[in-house]
């Protein structure tokens, strides 16, 4: 649900103090008081209900709205299919989530393929599972983000096992991280180019490669094995960096002249952030800002030397005092997340009190506002850190989400502020951001304003279908898109439709980049291609950096 588009007059109300009422309880800052009128911001709701609530006109509803949608299957052999699809400037994801899980099929085999990152709807794919299969790569990219998604799992209380893929048959990276961890890995799934061009084709590997079937059969009997083995602790979290001196407050653009491109991908592995690790090596005059907050990885090619941390205040948590709690039950009533449940004692009939999830919890406050006996509260809450740093392709302004928590477009603005206000002291010319992958709240964030959004895709059914998202989501807010083909050569058909979809749209093809096994061999070893590379990649990125410059100058505009 979302409240009421549209612009209320204050004439309707009882007064300036309930205006003012209705604009502080939202927690989202969709709601406004401009010249005596209420503004509402539909694109910012996150439809708590709270304000409907407290009006004492009803000026303020609540009405259905589509966000996404749900497409489901038949059966056909052993099983049912269901996916969901989320609308182009949508920021709700867990909802279209939720939708499609109502689907499942109690006692029957359910597989679950999530999105990437440990952000809310990752949260909500894993949560209720029975395992959670974790494939990642023996890269310190790969390594980077496992760490997150195991955290993210046994946090949420299900078991977690690992799965190498592009494996070289060693993996010590992954290995000694499962070690320390005692999170096992149950598979490896060799690196070859074959896999790869099957992949593109949109055809099963199993069909065409019947060497992976017993492979993937011990990898889901091990799975099924995990799951009913002991608990697993939690690893603890990094919370911070050493502090060099005192964090500087973001402003709101620095002031400065300069031009902003962010490198975005329609899906997670198209290669995007060695790309941007790549340009930033052959790029001048410039900033860099890394906005994929949620999984950030430019800083292991970069290796930066940090210079500030700050905290990052990005949202509201409630916590219920139990022992004040009356149990009413009006808080779990009204909670539009369904984060809010009855704690019901052993041999108890009834709840003795109500108890908060913090994992499904928005942040909005209502309860707050519901409790009788002010049992809740509702304080900001710590979810991540904001880092400048030096790295030797120039300042660095970028950023970590806490495992599960909220509002990273609210950290993704904070770290693109600090860039301009980077790009205005050192007098830089353009500001280069690595942004997340997908079209999600992140993604809206970091492209935004910004000059021209480097689209990189990979010429696969997949890589065609997510990108036709994103350049709706770069024309949705009117931003340039370039478009940069990674491992090229893999399907020339995709290729093709790839070159369409970008006419089709108006964007600018800026650059091909062939599948080279030496790109693997680099991030491997945590290096920036272009400095280390001299093979048929590393040639094609100093030739997209140069289309870039001649863009930025506007020679190839």
């Amino acid at each position: 649900f979302q409240a009421e588009d549209g612009i209320r007059d204050v004439e309707r109300s009882r007064g300036l103090g309930d205006v003012y009422k209705r604009q502080d309880i939202c927690n989202y800052n969709a709601i406004a008081v401009v010249k005596g009128k209420v503004l509402f911001f539909n694109e910012l709701c996150h439809a708590c209900g709270g304000c409907s609530y407290i009006c004492p006109e009803g000026a303020m509803t609540e009405h259905p709205v589509s966000i996404g949608r749900v497409e489901t299957a038949d059966a056909k052999g052993e099983f049912a299919f269901g996916h969901g699809l989320l609308n182009v400037g949508e920021a709700l994801a867990p909802k279209v989530v939720q939708a499609v899980k109502k689907h499942i099929r109690p006692n029957e085999i359910t597989l679950i393929d999530a999105s990437p990152g440990a952000a809310c709807p990752v949260v909500e794919a894993v949560a209720g599972a029975d395992v959670a299969v974790l494939v990642t790569e023996p890269t310190p990219f790969g390594l980077n983000d496992l760490k997150l998604a195991v955290g993210l799992s046994l946090k949420v209380g299900v078991p977690a096992a690992i799965v190498v893929n592009r494996s070289d048959g060693v993996d010590e990276l992954i290995q000694r991280y499962s070690d320390e961890i005692g999170v096992p890995i149950i598979g490896r799934i060799p690196f070859r180019r074959s896999y790869a061009e099957t992949y593109s084709r949109g055809e099963r590997l199993v069909d065409r490669h019947p060497e992976l079937t017993s492979i993937l059969m011990n990898i889901y009997r091990r799975a099924c094995e995990a799951a009913l083995g002991p608990p697993q602790p939690v690893p603890k979290e990094q919370r911070k960096l050493p502090v060099a001196q005192e964090p500087r407050e973001a402003s709101h653009g620095g002031g400065g002249r300069f031009t902003e491109i962010t490198v975005i991908s329609g899906k997670g592995g198209t290669g995007k952030t060695t790309i941007t690790a790549s340009l930033a090596a052959l790029l001048e005059d410039k900033v860099l800002s890394d906005c994929d907050v949620d999984a950030a990885d430019l800083h292991l090619l970069l290796h930066p030397e940090v210079k500030e941390v700050a905290d990052f205040l990005g949202g509201y948590k409630a916590l219920i005092d139990e022992e004040a709690c009356t149990a009413c039950g009006r808080c779990a009533e009204f909670c539009h997340f369904d984060a809010i449940a009855p704690v019901v004692e052993e041999d108890a009939a009834e709840p003795q009190s109500y108890r908060v999830n913090q994992f499904t919890c928005e942040g909005c406050g209502v309860c707050g506002y519901l409790c009788p006996v002010d049992a809740i509260a509702v304080e900001k809450a710590i979810t991540g850190q904001s880092y400048v740093s030096d790295t030797p392709f120039g300042p660095l302004s970028h950023a970590r989400l806490g495992i599960a928590e909220e509002n990273s477009g609210k950290l993704v603005t904070r770290v693109r502020n600090i860039a301009a206000d980077l790009a205005a002291t050192h007098s830089a010319g353009a500001i280069l951001g690595d942004g997340s992958p997908g079209t999600g709240c992140p993604v809206i964030a970091s492209v935004s304003g910004v000059d021209a959004a480097l689209i990189v895709t990979e010429p696969t059914v997949s890589g065609v279908h997510d990108l036709e998202r994103v350049l709706q989501l770069t024309r949705h807010f009117q931003v340039q898109a370039l478009v940069c083909i990674n491992k090229c050569d893999l399907n020339a058909e995709q290729a093709e439709r790839i070159r369409a979809l970008a006419l089709k749209h108006g964007a600018t093809m800026l650059g091909d980049v062939p599948f080279d096994a030496e790109v693997n061999d680099c991030l491997m070893k945590g290096e920036v291609l272009v400095e280390r590379g001299a093979g048929p990649a590393a040639q094609a990125v100093r030739a997209l950096a140069d289309g870039l410059r001649r863009h930025v100058s506007g020679e190839g505009a």
